[in-house]
């Protein structure tokens, strides 16, 4: 059973916010748990990760973070970092040797990783040098002790597991205005609509399965995370949104400031037409008064879910920021397969305001049009030239995100096999 109070391994640091006479409740000593070693590298850092669990693939994610991170201590001068669930403290150990954070708090609830974390935090920083400290508790309640005692951070990251949304509002009290917050889910049932009275009580939108269910699994995150901050007298602003087909990861960066949403007409329903596949946004006014422009009658064959975000997945100017920050570094045009490359120009496409929300599959297209597959290039030249926007899709490598309607892509397509 975890005590009320979280376990923390530290060195002397002591917040100027906090009584200097203040120390954590059952210290252990530095080397008090191990666990046995799993040697990695990443980004050219070697790091254990014990019994932990750890992904290769969510590399891109901590990648994208420890740019923002960088981004945000450039641009204020100050990082202080709390990683609520950071396994075996690879998230930590990169914010203090790449983004150069002045403190992390490295919290995990499980003890056993306590080793670990301490071990690969040293090798890049001396525990005599005070910009980090290891706790173990549950991650709503570091948050809450962090937040009665006035300890405020830059930069929250929280690595959940499935649908977990209990931590919102805690971070949103513990980070600071003007601060970051990287937030997640691994739920693919709720956003691919298969649990839609989960999702409701998770993220408080009605989610039914829809042909671009992994973006909806974005936008539902930033929705649950937009009306959480809402109650409380905030409001936040997407700057990236990254999904991972591995899990899957849903991963949303969010800037947090106070008053009211200056863009609430993006918080709203989403409606997809099976019968001709169009969908559209569906305000609140017009809810239960919506019908789909191609005026099927067959029974049901509106689709519609929410409330969520409905808004623009990325900032691209802050996207642009971090692809120039990332060659900076070496991370873009090395002779590798580049991913990171191709993702973030991906995000900066679809950061386009004419871009609507969701994607569609070149296939769902060919199946409708009852012809072949266009080539994606071809496709894309062709909508284009109609006087449409169109992007890749990062989610998706066979899809598009275009404001070109269902029916004119359907035109379009005839056309390139006909020609």
């Amino acid at each position: 059973m975890l005590s009320l109070f979280p376990t923390t391994l530290s060195s002397s640091y002591h917040p100027k916010t906090l009584n200097p006479n203040h120390k954590p409740s059952n210290l252990r000593s530095l080397t008090a748990i191990h666990s046995n070693p799993h040697h990695e590298t990443e980004r050219n850092f070697k790091f254990d990760t014990g019994n932990t669990f750890f992904r290769h693939e969510s590399a891109t994610g901590r990648d994208l973070a420890v740019l923002a991170a960088t981004l945000h201590k450039k641009s204020t001068g100050n990082l202080r970092v709390l990683d609520a669930m950071c396994g075996c403290g690879i998230r930590s150990l990169r914010y203090l040797a790449e983004a150069e954070a002045d403190f992390v708090l490295a919290n995990d609830a499980n003890e056993e990783c306590n080793g670990v974390i301490v071990s690969n935090l040293s090798s890049v920083s001396s525990a005599g040098e005070g910009r980090w400290k290891v706790s173990h508790a549950v991650a709503n309640r570091v948050l809450a002790e962090k937040y009665v005692e006035r300890e405020f951070f830059d930069f929250i990251d929280v690595d959940s597991f499935g649908s977990d949304s209990s931590f919102f509002r805690m971070v949103f009290d513990t980070v600071k205005i003007g601060g970051l917050i990287y937030v997640t889910s691994t739920d693919g049932f709720s956003s691919g609509g298969h649990r839609p009275d989960h999702s409701l009580a998770a993220y408080g939108a009605y989610i039914r399965p829809l042909p671009y269910s992994n973006e909806i699994g974005l936008r539902m995150l930033i929705g649950g995370a937009m009306r959480e901050a809402s109650v409380l007298g905030y409001h936040v602003s997407p700057l990236f949104s990254y999904y991972s087909y591995h899990g899957p990861v849903f991963r949303v960066l969010l800037r947090v400031n106070r008053g009211k949403p200056p863009h609430g007409i993006h918080y709203r329903f989403i409606g997809y037409c099976e019968s001709c596949g169009h969908s559209q946004a569906i305000s609140w006014v017009k809810l239960g008064q919506t019908k789909c422009p191609c005026g099927s009658d067959v029974p049901d064959s509106l689709v519609v879910c929410g409330p969520l975000w409905t808004g623009p997945l990325h900032c691209a100017s802050y996207l642009t920021e971090m692809r120039t920050l990332a060659g900076e570094w070496g991370w873009l045009g090395d002779g590798t397969k580049n991913e990171l490359d191709k993702l973030l120009n991906r995000m900066i496409d679809e950061s386009d305001p004419n871009l609507p929300f969701g994607y569609i599959q070149l296939d769902e297209i060919a199946s409708r049009a009852k012809v072949n597959s266009p080539r994606m290039v071809t496709l894309m030249s062709a909508i284009q030239q109609n006087g449409y926007t169109v992007s890749r899709s990062h989610i998706s490598n066979n899809a598009i995100k275009t404001n070109c309607p269902m029916s004119e892509c359907i035109r379009i397509t005839k056309e390139i096999q006909n020609a």
